[in-house]
């Protein structure tokens, strides 16, 4: 091992019960997008008490600091990101630390990765001297809601003024144990787009039909129909998923409503197709409403962008990995159609998602992301700010 990966490992194991503190803290008090008031001064006053400087409410709730080398700090410049946003979950564990604002919790690990920052950032501030250039350390908000809070950050200059050459971020992966991490080079996430459908007509009585324009009859077709897009219209090799959650038709047993409104969600791994599929459903939708003798309106919202994880840049990062974790450790990730506003960094400089194991060896704290009893094995904090900490120094080298 060499000596400098002795050194941050030394260095996490003795900080690693403050990340916890820092980890179970922001879980406890959990914050939606845009509304991480109290997670941001809490972030605040931990690199005050380090004495990193830092930019506050950048897209609103948003921090950047920056640490700089005592020798050389021009050379080059780095980003690390984590997030500071919760989700609408009613959080089920029964923990000291378990959420303490109703019907939010941190059910997607933002709490680890802003935890793990933060401990990455004491980890290189205290080894300054080992090594040289620039790190920026973002903290996101509102990475769960569109329009995202990195597209935002981006939009305010978060990657100029120092101009960053590249940016690497970790995510929770429940699935992989405590101990591991995953990479995946080239495309890894599918876009996000949010679909609303409203299917107009005539509403009346369930028993006359005749003089009615039925909306639920419209819009179960236009649904139905819509699968087609996927199925027949969709080139095999590109994955693809089109999914509604939401109908709603607000009618009763004898009365067919005016309107039938329906919400879903696209996913897929190509841009040029994604638009070719926004065309598709309003070509269907409408075509289907006017033959029945109604009318739709069809919004899409453009969400996030597929998550493309540069080719050098990812793989410096996987042989990084396996020097301080050890080859066995480290892993080759599946595509998922799951989404990521990371993607917005990753349109504009080098990037690298990866994945931090946090299930325990036991297979426990293993609930998937987005569930009410999602949770990790803390001592991969200590894990991911070490990683953290020595992917920042050799980035900044190689």
């Amino acid at each position: 091992m060499s000596e400098i990966i002795s050194k941050i490992k030394k260095i996490a194991a003795e900080y690693f019960e403050e990340i916890q503190a820092i980890r179970q803290h922001i879980h406890a008090h959990p914050e939606l997008s845009f509304q991480e008031f109290e997670t941001s001064k809490f972030v605040q006053q931990k690199l005050s008490e380090w004495k990193i400087s830092f930019t506050p409410n950048v897209a609103k709730t948003g921090i950047v600091a920056i640490l700089r080398s005592e020798k050389n700090a021009d050379k080059k410049v780095i980003a690390l990101r984590s997030e500071l946003d919760a989700l609408p979950i009613q959080e089920k564990n029964n923990c000291s630390y378990a959420s303490q604002n109703e019907g939010v919790m941190h059910a997607c690990g933002h709490d680890v990765h802003t935890a793990c920052l933060l401990g990455a950032a004491k980890i290189l501030n205290e080894l300054r001297s080992e090594w040289q250039g620039t790190v920026k350390l973002i903290f996101q908000p509102s990475e769960e809601k569109e329009p995202g809070g990195a597209s935002v950050m981006i939009a305010e200059g978060v990657l100029e003024n120092p101009k960053v050459e590249k940016i690497l971020a970790l995510h929770v992966h429940p699935s992989m144990t405590m101990g591991k991490t995953g990479f995946r080079s080239g495309l890894y996430m599918a876009s996000a787009d949010e679909i609303y459908i409203t299917a107009k007509g005539k509403g009346g009585h369930g028993a006359l039909p005749q003089n009615c324009v039925d909306t639920v009859l419209m819009a179960s077709q236009i649904i139905v129909s819509l699968q087609q897009i996927v199925s027949r219209n969709a080139y095999p090799i590109i994955p693809t998923v089109l999914s509604f959650g939401k109908f709603i038709a607000n009618g009763a047993t004898n009365v067919i409503p005016d309107e039938v409104r329906m919400e879903g969600t696209l996913r897929t791994m190509d841009e040029k197709w994604r638009k070719e599929i926004h065309r598709r459903i309003n070509e269907i939708a409408k075509g289907i409403a006017q033959s029945m003798g109604g009318d739709v309106v069809v919004e899409i919202s453009n969400g996030y962008p597929c998550l493309i994880n540069d080719f050098a840049v990812t793989e410096l990062s996987k042989k990084n990995a396996q020097e301080f974790l050890g080859k066995e450790n480290v892993e080759e990730l599946d595509l998922r159609m799951t989404a990521e506003d990371f993607s917005f960094f990753a349109q504009k400089i080098p990037a690298c998602f990866f994945r931090l194991g946090t299930a325990c060896k036991d297979g426990s704290r293993s609930s998937a992301v987005h569930t009410a009893t999602f949770d990790v094995d803390e001592k991969a904090l200590e894990i991911g700010a070490g990683l953290m900490a020595y992917q920042a120094m050799q980035h900044l080298q190689g």
